[in-house]
């Protein structure tokens, strides 16, 4: 190696040195790339766990809606028959609504329930009472009894709470993976300032200007680098271990009370249940409703025979057997899937604080394995006397390596601290059971 003396040198040693100006710009470049690189190697694995999971939890979830939808139509047809068959659509636009809700839809799932129960009755008050003629009129006042009479028995009040408190849960959790993809993307790409960049270029190339190419950086001194170049994403680690907090508590409701796939697998089940209970009742409830709403106009006798025939509910409903229903959507089960997810957001927690250490230990580094004499301190092969500064930009004031600006913190990051802020507390309310904008019906 030739080396002279560094007058012409902007960062490294001005004494003796093996570096051209053109050499010490290029390692500038080089030190810029590998840290760059190592912030993105380390966060992509992070991003894709949450990619790979939300996809995984979105397409169980559609999935699940699909085949209950199919498990209820297949028992009607075989249950109702032709009658059912009639009164399809009422089914099919509860399962579109449901659906509509999951993927972000602006639906209030309480009044939507409430709204199917309603249009049911009025359905059902017809086909029981097939010697009268209603009017729309008349059946509005119906509708008005559904609360007072339960007709259904307590399959409504049962069924709409665990359906609200499931779907929020459900449709919460998966925003919840997104947000993290998104934040992982977003805060990874990081461009140190040109104070960052001089100190990157002091710890990993200056000592090969020196001719000491295969000295490590001390590890103490890495770690100071790497604050003060990741000052801003450690002001986010507060906010992501709450975040990740939150996220646990929701899994462990999907798990249990709010378990999507125990409220919509046996659907069909209950809402079958609700119309037989209303057949049993109809005597009392038509008698009760002629009181409140008035005697209805009976039809022609002709036709009323005939109505009896085609409406009478004949048939006897009978359940699935637990082992002839299916069992999965996508592959896998809720259970499986949130035992899988639970564990990798507990991995995930301190992600950000943790981010400095981990690059100065990455094997590129190795920094992690030198001697404390052995190892360069920024100026020469020798102790590292410096303590290490905290995490985050306030703690950078006093960091001995990289002049930190902190009364500049950085956008982008402010951005995601907010984007973190607003997931946690729609969270915190799944968690309870309440939607952002329904109040608790329980």
């Amino acid at each position: 190696l030739l080396c002279f003396s560094g007058d012409h040198l902007k960062v490294c040693s001005q004494g003796y040195t093996c570096c051209s100006q053109e050499m010490e710009e290029k390692y500038s470049q080089q030190s810029k790339h590998d840290f760059r690189n190592a912030v993105v190697e380390l966060s992509n694995h992070l991003q894709t766990m949450f990619s790979s999971r939300y996809k995984k939890f979105d397409e169980f979830f559609k999935e699940l809606l699909e085949n209950a939808e199919k498990s209820l139509n297949d028992m009607f047809v075989r249950t109702y028959g032709r009658l059912y068959m009639q009164n399809s659509e009422l089914f099919k636009d509860l399962f579109v609504e449901l659906k509509r809700y999951y993927v972000g839809g602006n639906v209030n799932l309480e009044e939507m329930l409430n709204e199917f129960w309603a249009r049911l009755l009025e359905r059902m008050f017809r086909l029981v009472n097939p010697q009268y003629h209603f009017t729309d009129e008349y059946l509005e006042c119906v509708s008005k009894y559904t609360e007072q009479l339960k007709p259904f028995g307590d399959v409504p009040r049962k069924l709409k709470l665990q359906v609200t408190r499931a779907f929020v849960a459900a449709r919460t959790f998966a925003q919840g993976l997104a947000v993290a993809r998104d934040v992982v993307s977003k805060v990874s790409a990081v461009n140190p300032t040109p104070q960052g960049t001089r100190a990157l270029l002091k710890m990993m190339y200056c000592p090969h200007c020196r001719g000491l190419i295969s000295v490590k950086p001390c590890y103490n001194y890495c770690f100071n680098v790497m604050r003060g170049c990741l000052a801003n994403q450690g002001d986010l680690d507060a906010e992501w271990n709450i975040f990740m907090d939150s996220m646990l508590l929701v899994a462990e409701r999907l798990e249990g009370p709010f378990n999507i796939e125990s409220v919509m697998d046996p659907i069909d089940v209950k809402i079958s249940d609700a119309i037989m209970n209303m057949q049993e009742n109809s005597m009392q409830v038509s008698q009760k409703v002629f009181q409140g709403c008035g005697q209805p106009k009976t039809l022609a006798q002709a036709r009323s025979a005939r109505s009896v025939s085609e409406s009478g509910f004949s048939a006897r409903f009978r359940p699935y057997n637990p082992e002839e229903r299916p069992t999965t959507a996508a592959g896998t089960s809720l259970d499986r899937l949130v035992t899988d997810v639970k564990e990798k957001l507990k991995q995930a927690k301190k992600f950000w604080s943790s981010l400095p250490g981990n690059i100065c230990n990455d094997e590129k580094m190795s920094v992690g394995t030198v001697n404390e004499n052995e190892c360069w301190n920024g100026s020469a092969k020798s102790r590292y006397d410096f303590a290490v500064t905290g995490n985050g930009l306030a703690s950078q004031v006093n960091n001995p390596e990289v002049e930190v600006d902190i009364t500049k913190p950085d956008m982008v990051i402010r951005r995601q601290i907010m984007a973190l802020r607003v997931m946690t507390n729609k969270l915190k309310n799944a968690y309870t059971g309440n939607d952002v904008d329904f109040i608790d019906i329980s």
